[in-house]
């Protein structure tokens, strides 16, 4: 146990739900998980890990040597089955209500389960997300970020911010994600109730979310930077593509069928939404940076 933990006392009721699968790399699995361990100022009680699929021989031997540990729970899917069904065997998994999501390849703030706990276990908010930080590999950030957990100030890093209240995160849900994925913090008993996460690809989240919202969920967002986001090229390819075009195409129909948004909006989130999807990846880069920048 470090000196940061010795001050802040007992670990809090959180387990720590973070997927892995063949294509992480192994130096960036051990940054992401040390950031909600030892990184933290008042670190979780339970790291639930899910191995989804078959993964390379390195990334094997770094999760076995974690299973052994009192506080991870390794659970081990015997082939890739995407990231829905990875997040929903994790979550069987879960002791705690209060399930903080971290992929494997970002790295947590220090502070982000002192200042995002709060407000599930005493305001009793049901999710609760927060800003990030992007910082890719050549920009210097990820030196910064291993060196002091804060991601560095580089003008070249965007920080991505989202709406704080309920009405305007509800406002924004109508026309795209209110929530940054990475950052989210949430009770497992209202995310189970709501059929958990759900095979859109790439946008099972913001498919989450909203079913949340029509069930009557409390969700806030803080301001503050709760995770570092690493980007690189193949990160902005994969926001787009054909596949994701067919999934935005479901996803906007479900909303419809739902009465969440009607035939106007989900058009226009075709054009917009569906316009970007398809851009070059150059283009779809510049879009994300000066819409967060506006």
């Amino acid at each position: 146990m470090n000196t940061q933990q010795r001050q802040s006392g007992a670990a809090k009721t959180i387990s720590v739900l973070m997927p892995v699968y063949r294509n992480d790399k192994p130096d960036q699995v051990k940054e992401a998980f040390r950031s909600v361990t030892s990184g933290q100022l008042e670190p979780p009680d339970e790291v639930v890990i899910v191995r989804d699929g078959p993964v390379p021989v390195q990334l094997n031997w770094l999760l076995a040597d974690w299973a052994k540990r009192g506080d991870v729970t390794l659970v081990e899917l015997r082939r890739n089955q995407g990231l829905a069904a990875a997040l929903n065997a994790g979550l069987s998994r879960c002791r705690n209500d209060i399930v903080a999501r971290q992929d494997a390849d970002d790295i947590s703030r220090p502070d982000r389960f002192k200042l995002t706990w709060p407000r599930l276990a005493v305001e009793g908010f049901d999710l609760v997300g927060g800003a990030m930080r992007e910082f890719g590999l050549g920009d210097g950030g990820a030196a910064a970020v291993r060196e002091f957990g804060l991601g560095g100030d580089s003008q070249d890093q965007t920080v991505r911010s989202y709406p704080l209240i309920s009405p305007e995160i509800e406002h924004q849900a109508r026309l795209m994600n209110p929530l940054a994925h990475p950052t989210v913090m949430f009770r497992r008993a209202v995310v189970l109730e709501a059929g958990g996460y759900r095979p859109f690809f790439h946008l099972e989240d913001y498919d989450l979310w909203v079913r949340l919202m029509m069930a009557g969920a409390r969700i806030a967002n803080l301001p503050d930077v709760l995770v570092d986001y690493r980007v690189s090229e193949a990160a902005y390819r994969r926001r787009g593509g054909l596949r994701t075009l067919r999934a935005e195409l479901a996803l906007q129909r479900e909303f419809v069928r739902t009465g969440f948004i009607g035939p106007a909006t989900m058009a226009r989130n075709l054009v917009v939404r569906g316009g970007f999807e398809v851009a070059p990846v150059w283009l779809r880069r510049i879009a994300l940076t000066r819409l967060h920048d506006s």
